[in-house]
């Protein structure tokens, strides 16, 4: 019984290099991750972290988006006919793409992370940086 209380108190979890673990997959699952603080680690980890919450902030704007659109919101006039049958359509479309990019932040955010507690590089270039640039 006091293991399984250990494995759920939270306690900070001492990341080795070498470790093939996942860092997000080890038990307590609510504590935080202890890095190595060399060279430049911590503002890479509170870049990735801005980056992340820029993701999240993305995602609520979308999902508020979404809910304008589905309830067909308008300030002067009432919607027409055409505006009422795509409303749904649409507004489902914003809520789809706002659980994407919550996903596809998240996805970024724990692959950085895992990445930096390997002490593997993270090198911006490829096909992805060459479309944003």
């Amino acid at each position: 019984m006091s293991r399984l209380l250990h494995s759920l108190s939270p306690h900070p979890i001492d990341l080795d290099p070498s470790s093939t673990t996942h860092p997000f997959l080890t038990a307590p699952f609510f504590s935080p991750l202890l890095f190595p603080n060399n060279s430049s680690d911590a503002r890479d980890h509170c870049a990735n972290e801005r980056t992340f919450l820029s993701w999240l902030r993305l995602s609520v704007y979308m999902a508020i988006v979404s809910v304008a659109i589905t309830i067909s919101f308008h300030l002067k006039h009432e919607p027409t006919d055409i505006e009422k049958r795509l409303a749904l359509p649409v507004g489902l479309l914003f809520w789809v793409l706002s659980f994407a990019c919550l996903a596809n932040g998240f996805a970024n955010y724990v692959k950085t992370v895992t990445k930096y507690g390997r002490r593997r590089a993270l090198v911006q270039s490829g096909w992805k940086t060459q479309i944003v640039s």
